[in-house]
């Protein structure tokens, strides 16, 4: 698809600057500003969504700045006396999208400002710049650059996740112990764990831990399915888990939502990728308090 659009618009190829350019300077025309915005927010897309190369960064700006181009050249054409050049609403533009896109206004202002060494633009690029970030955190919570990285696997620590404190995971984390096959069926596992006095465990595959299954769950799931293979009842993709340098506080916070007495410790870069476990009783302890 992108090949096909390239061939009969080939502005859309490549990451575009010498066109983004011409939009600053006014000299592209109406039409073709307008369809590179449709075509450029599609084929960045379809690069994207189908695993191809692409890049967030260039077609943020490409896109930004022919939207502002078309806004600036329907606006000076009808209040040319009170507006500006097609050229300044194409630079606004550019600095809106990209704060939308990345999340980073203050970055859009300066980066703005060292290309235009003009401070007139400043005041309407920080108003675009909020309003574009109020909209987009309004329409998508999370950043794209945050997105992709979860769905590589990789979970950055956030402002919320920062440890505060001195009680972090990996203080009172331990070895694994047993675990589940998710291969084996609801029955089997029932079978397995028996009288055992622990009643959660963590349900592994060839990946490594994808899940905790408590005994309620799998007493529950015995009357409507007993047949049913523990990998059925687990999203792979979201389940509780915590890191080594995240805080107590935040572990005892999943088990409770989760009823849940065991949480698996998983890597950054690799969330099945255990490195240890952290229980209810090792928290409470380190806080001083009895199980009981």
């Amino acid at each position: 698809m992108v090949g096909l659009i390239g061939w009969f618009v080939p502005q859309v190829m490549g990451v575009g600057y010498g066109y983004v350019g011409e939009a600053l300077n006014g000299s592209m025309a109406f039409k073709m500003m307008l369809l590179l915005v449709v075509l450029k927010l599609l084929t960045v897309t379809t690069s994207y969504a189908s695993g191809n190369a692409g890049g967030i960064f260039g077609p943020a700006l490409f896109i930004g700045a022919m939207l502002g181009g078309v806004v600036g050249t329907v606006a000076h054409h009808l209040f040319p006396y009170h507006t500006a050049n097609p050229g300044a609403y194409a630079l606004v533009g550019m600095g809106a999208a990209f704060a939308g896109i990345v999340r980073a206004p203050m970055t859009s202002v300066l980066m703005i400002f060292e290309m235009t060494q003009d401070y007139a633009v400043i005041v309407p690029l920080m108003i675009a710049n909020l309003i574009s970030l109020f909209v987009a955190s309004r329409l998508q919570e999370e950043p794209i650059y945050e997105a992709l990285a979860v769905q590589d696997g990789i979970h950055l620590p956030t402002a919320d996740s920062r440890q505060r404190g001195q009680r972090q995971v990996i203080r009172v984390m331990q070895a694994a112990s047993d675990s589940l096959l998710a291969d084996i069926t609801v029955r089997e596992a029932l079978a397995k764990v028996g009288s055992s006095e622990v009643r959660s465990w963590l349900v592994t595959d060839q990946r490594g831990v994808i899940g905790v299954i408590s005994r309620s769950k799998l007493e529950q799931e015995l009357q409507e399915g007993a047949d049913k293979k523990l990998s059925d009842l687990l999203d792979p993709s979201a389940f509780p888990h915590v890191h080594p340098d995240q805080g107590l506080d935040l572990a005892l916070e999943r088990m409770g939502t989760n009823q849940i007495e065991i949480l698996p410790v998983v890597n950054r870069a690799n969330m099945h990728k255990l490195e240890g476990i952290v229980t209810l009783r090792a928290v409470l302890n380190s806080y001083g308090v009895s199980p009981a």
